[in-house]
């Protein structure tokens, strides 16, 4: 069978109602707050030096960030205006009249749903480093470090956590240090390595650390201390300047560093709960333009009733209630109320429970 006899003149059309409008909401809103964002902070940019393409190069490399949360909305503005517009001007209703039924009418829809899931899972992973780069272009790690920094903590890999006096990065030296490991038991001991003072070298990417003392706990009541004059800890690998940065939270990471940040910290008995969801949302988020469309579609049959003051009340009373339950069921997997990942797919599994009655209702 050709690929013509599958996809029909009206199949292209209605595909092209939706594609217009879902463009213009899953580039429009983005480029809003791009504006927004440059009206707060060009007068902070050009007191950096930067040059107008730096500046617009670094908006460039933000929409992909600014785009992730959006597609599910476009998705929905999309399906309602478009069926909304086909129903106001009785398409449908011919459509029908000529045996084609609502479902089989609709299916374009459905596929430029699918093909917003597509996108939104590769907006995710590269989004992450998308914000990176626009931080090197804005030259934010430049004129948010001091030279100095003094009494401080950084969280390291594998549940580790750096606590140091004062760090003088033009020298790469550190004084009163502290590095503590979390454990979960005699074959993974948390273990507290306290030292003067410590000099990063550069050539070989570790920290030496001078005369000091190592406590492993290796229970509640035992306590293993060795005295040393000099240590090279292996792991501590982070440069001066990243020391004065701070971590990197579950936005800025992709699906793979997630789990690999996860797997450290679990293995450390630190709690994980929040980041299982964070990194649940990287797959659920953009799977909600699918699910968003089964609630949407039905809703946008009686348009007519109201016209674009209805549809833009539908479409934003809908993305709010999305976005509200996201946050919630965020909090509370993050407690472990409920299993993490589960918690993220709360917002799917109502809207398509609620989108599932709503669809077996149409006329067809």
């Amino acid at each position: 069978m050709r690929l013509g006899h599958i996809i029909r003149p009206l199949d292209r059309y209605v595909f092209g109602e939706f594609w217009r409008i879902f463009l213009t909401t899953a580039l429009g809103f983005p480029i809003l707050v791009i504006i927004i964002d440059l009206t707060d902070n060009l007068n902070t940019y050009l007191e950096r030096h930067l040059s107008y393409g730096r500046i617009a190069l670094s908006y460039l490399y933000w929409l992909p960030d600014s785009m992730f949360m959006i597609l599910p909305a476009a998705v929905l503005f999309a399906t309602v205006f478009s069926i909304g517009a086909l129903t106001r001007h009785s398409e449908i209703t011919a459509a029908k009249a000529s045996g084609i039924s609502f479902y089989r009418f609709i299916a374009p829809i459905f596929a430029g749903a699918i093909f917003a899931v597509g996108l939104g899972l590769i907006i995710g992973e590269v989004a992450p480093h998308t914000n990176k780069k626009r931080q090197e272009l804005l030259e934010v790690q430049r004129y948010t470090n001091n030279q100095d920094r003094f009494y401080f903590a950084y969280a390291g890999d594998a549940g580790r956590t750096y606590k140091i006096g004062a760090l003088h990065v033009a020298t790469g030296r550190a004084d009163g240090v502290q590095i503590e490991r979390k454990g979960n038991g005699p074959s993974y001991p948390p273990y507290i390595v306290s030292s003067n003072a410590a000099e990063y070298r550069p050539k070989v990417g570790t920290w030496m650390l001078g005369k000091g003392v190592m406590h492993i706990l290796t229970s509640d009541s035992t306590n293993v201390t060795f005295a040393y004059d000099s240590l090279v800890d292996r792991r501590f690998t982070e440069r001066p300047q990243e020391l004065t940065a701070s971590p990197k939270a579950p936005t800025e990471m992709d699906y793979n560093e997630l789990g690999r940040l996860i797997r450290a910290l679990a293995r450390s008995g630190a709690d994980v709960n929040e980041l299982r969801v964070e990194r649940m949302l990287k797959i659920a988020i953009p799977v909600t333009s699918l699910v968003i469309l089964l609630f949407g579609a039905p809703l946008a049959t009686s348009t007519q009733r109201g016209g674009t003051a209805y549809g833009i009340a539908i479409s934003l009373a809908t993305t709010v209630i999305v976005l509200t339950l996201i946050q919630l069921t965020k909090a509370i997997g993050g407690k472990g109320l409920m299993p993490p990942e589960l918690a993220a797919w709360v917002p799917n599994i109502v809207f398509a429970i609620l989108g599932g009655v709503l669809f077996a209702r149409v006329r067809t």
